[in-house]
């Protein structure tokens, strides 16, 4: 083989990644936010009385996760402008990983909800508490520790699912990555450093939840 290695060609981009990282956590944090708020709504349309709110909540989590979400990312940047909907690549990039979250994100709350007991619901309105009180203090913070690790788990994955977005020239680690490697001609090396990258922040959020889920979501053992 004479190929040589030679990492020190990428040490005048280290800002470059660094701020790709910082990219990367920063879409990933604003899509895990709106498509937390997208699932709560959704799971909760799918438990609506209305048959029109649970048709429109069930169609769109199929339809999410049933297709590919790079599909889904040409749709919303290159398939709507047909129809006059023209989105910047990072808010294209957003939209995306948000309406990707919020479909899993929703059948994840769906079942913390549905672990709640009936019980929990009565008790609420017997003390007088509104539906939308019912639904904040006593169904979703027991929800909540329920479903934590797979809400944990799905930023993670979304984390890693930024990477798709660089198809449309949405700024990211990858993305960062790739202008690089068009740079210097380093493919081993610049997709080697980008894959430490992107390890060390999968394990560091991972760490994180562990973290924060035994802290404030595991109750002490009597």
């Amino acid at each position: 083989m004479t190929y040589q290695f030679d990492f020190s060609v990428l040490l005048p981009y280290w800002e470059q990644l660094l701020r790709g990282c910082w990219l990367t956590v920063l879409l990933s944090a604003i899509s895990i936010a709106a498509g937390l708020m997208i699932g709560i709504l959704t799971a909760l349309a799918k438990q609506s009385r209305f048959a029109a709110a649970r048709m429109a909540a069930g169609t769109y989590v199929e339809v999410i996760r049933n297709t590919p979400f790079l599909v889904q990312v040409f749709f919303i940047f290159f398939g709507l402008p047909a129809l006059g909907i023209s989105f910047q690549p990072w808010s294209a990039a957003v939209l995306a990983l948000s309406l990707n979250c919020g479909a899993f994100s929703a059948e994840v709350i769906r079942g913390g909800i549905d672990a709640i007991a009936r019980g929990q619901y009565e008790a609420g309105t017997a003390l007088g508490l509104k539906p939308l009180q019912v639904f904040r203090y006593i169904v979703l913070k027991p929800a909540l520790r329920i479903i934590f690790p797979a809400l944990s788990g799905q930023f993670v994955l979304t984390l890693l699912t930024t990477s798709i977005v660089s198809s449309i020239s949405a700024e990211e680690l990858t993305s960062i990555a790739q202008s690089i490697d068009t740079l210097t001609f380093r493919s081993f090396e610049i997709y080697i450093v980008a894959t430490i990258l992107y390890l060390t922040m999968s394990f560091g959020f991972a760490t994180l939840f562990k973290l924060v889920d035994r802290l404030y979501f595991s109750y002490p053992v009597k």
